[in-house]
């Protein structure tokens, strides 16, 4: 099931330069009611390098609540209170936002969340908000309507009020400095819903270039800036070419079975591998070793994280976009399988095979084989997961699968047979693990069909007639489309329907002239 988005719920942070704890006179128990207490709710606090919270669906968000309702057996809050008198959430931000997005009506998409993402809530987000809004009014009540059931009369919702103002979540304290408080959040954020590995790598080099970038990158631009503490210029600039990388990467969102070629470069932007293909592509595209941690220095200025985004930006122009350097590969050729799953490490690969494209000056090549390139991957899509298989990790077999594209373009310049491309890859030394004719797989017993054979049905038929660049013949991506003169203006063609066709960015203004 989706996740829902409660990181707007409870404000971040920075409480490393808050100064030390004192002794204070700390309460025990937090009735549900203090949740709105303009004494209390203001100075709520997540630490600013506290993971995204949004790691619970609906289902397990209306269970919590209606738990809590019942009285179950609720695990502590854990809380640090600073000198400034914040209270900082060490343990259980996502018990603690759960209960808040009831009590505000927010679960992703409401006034706190609004202002959070500066307006820009995702279609995507916004789906799962409502769905998960509809499951808790369902089975356990809005928080205004149990609030106002003496009202209504209502003796369900009365009984569910009492309870509310009887029970009351169990606080535990952390006592000492900031960095006390942090090494409590790690050691308990190591148990229960563990962190992974991308997630502590994010939260221990919150400061370098890199991680602040993918967290940009992942947001939109938008929500907790990480980048605040740059000066103003330099934080405009981040979000703008965050914003736009976003965009390129996401847009159109992708939402349940495949129902239009027209997918995202980058998969789901609500996937819980989202923020790790992120961060793994910001490194890649800036020649960055996947263990960075003693390798670069904190960002103190910003000039980092621009340096990465824009080396990003320029890559992700070229993979896909209206930019006029755009090759326009096309996602569901390039970066997913044929039954509508998202690839990473081929969609890594790409990177990679632009940047070898650009250093060996092999773009014109590649457009002139593009159309039985393209027609290879389709009928032979299995052989990047072989190679991804064979090296287990997709941040590992990326550079495999780029090295298999440079062959191929070579095989097809020789001969534009694909079949015969295809068993001089696999006689290749290089590669010959590759086997032909694996793509089998056994069929399931259901009568219904799943989401992927939806995907994979569609998918047949669309590709039966694809739009085409009428320049190189390769397929055709909404975001990457531009209306070609047939006969160029400076050679006199004019702007009618008669002279003009589809065409690639880099078709269009590169090849052709």
């Amino acid at each position: 099931m989706a996740k829902v988005n409660l990181d707007a719920i409870i404000p971040r942070e920075d409480f490393e330069s808050i100064g030390e704890n004192k002794t204070y006179n700390t309460f025990s128990e937090l009735p549900l009611i203090q949740l709105t207490n303009i004494l209390f709710l203001p100075y709520l606090r997540k630490p600013d390098f506290q993971r995204e919270t949004n790691e619970w669906d609906a289902k397990k968000i209306c269970e919590f609540i209606d738990s809590f309702i019942n009285g179950d057996l609720i695990p502590s809050i854990i809380l640090w209170r600073s000198n400034s008198g914040l209270y900082f959430v060490i343990d259980g931000a996502h018990r603690l936002s759960a209960l808040l997005a009831w009590i505000k009506d927010d679960y992703g998409d409401g006034g706190l969340s609004l202002k959070f993402f500066d307006g820009q809530i995702n279609d995507d987000q916004k789906k799962i908000a409502e769905e998960t809004r509809k499951l808790i009014n369902r089975k356990v009540g809005s928080y205004a309507d149990i609030i106002k059931s003496y009202e209504t009369g209502d003796e369900k919702l009365i009984s569910k009020a009492k309870n509310i103002g009887y029970y009351s979540l169990k606080l535990q304290w952390v006592t000492g400095d900031a960095k006390k408080a942090e090494h409590s959040f790690f050691k308990i954020n190591q148990q229960g819903v563990a962190l992974n590995n991308t997630e502590k790598k994010l939260l221990e080099n919150r400061n370098k270039g890199n991680c602040i970038a993918a967290r940009a990158i992942k947001t939109g631009g938008t929500g907790h800036k990480y980048w605040s503490d740059f000066d103003a210029t330099t934080q405009n600039e981040i979000q703008l070419i965050s914003e736009e990388i976003n965009k390129c990467l996401f847009t159109p969102p992708l939402l349940g079975p495949v129902k239009s070629l027209d997918l995202p470069i980058a998969g789901k932007i609500s996937s819980a591998q989202t923020i790790p293909l992120i961060l793994d592509f910001v490194n890649i595209v800036n020649k960055i070793p996947a263990e960075f941690k003693d390798t670069l220095s904190d960002d103190i200025n910003g000039s980092e994280t621009l340096r990465y985004l824009k080396n990003v930006r320029k890559i992700v122009w070229r993979i896909n976009s209206s930019h006029l350097s755009s090759l326009g590969l096309h996602p569901l050729v390039y970066f997913y399988s044929l039954e509508g799953r998202h690839k990473p490490a081929s969609f890594y690969a790409a990177a990679e095979f632009i940047s070898e494209l650009d250093r060996t000056n092999k773009f014109f090549d590649f457009i002139r084989v593009r159309k039985y390139f393209e027609d290879f991957l389709l009928k032979y899509n299995y052989l990047a997961q072989q190679v991804n298989d064979k090296f287990k990790y997709a941040n590992k077999s990326y550079k495999y699968i780029s090295n298999m594209y440079m062959n191929l373009i070579e095989f097809l310049l020789k001969e534009t047979n694909i079949d015969k491309a295809a068993e001089g890859l696999c006689n290749n030394k290089d590669f010959n693990y590759l086997k032909l004719n694996q793509n089998s797989s056994e069929e399931d017993i259901f009568s219904n069909f799943s989401s992927d054979k939806k995907s994979a049905i569609f998918i047949k038929e669309a590709l039966t007639n694809p739009i085409r660049c009428k320049i190189c013949n390769g397929l055709i991506h909404q975001n990457s489309l531009t209306i070609d003169h047939i006969i160029r203006k400076q050679d006199g063609g004019i702007g009618s329907i008669e002279n003009g066709q589809i065409a690639h960015p880099y078709c269009n203004s590169t090849y052709k002239n």
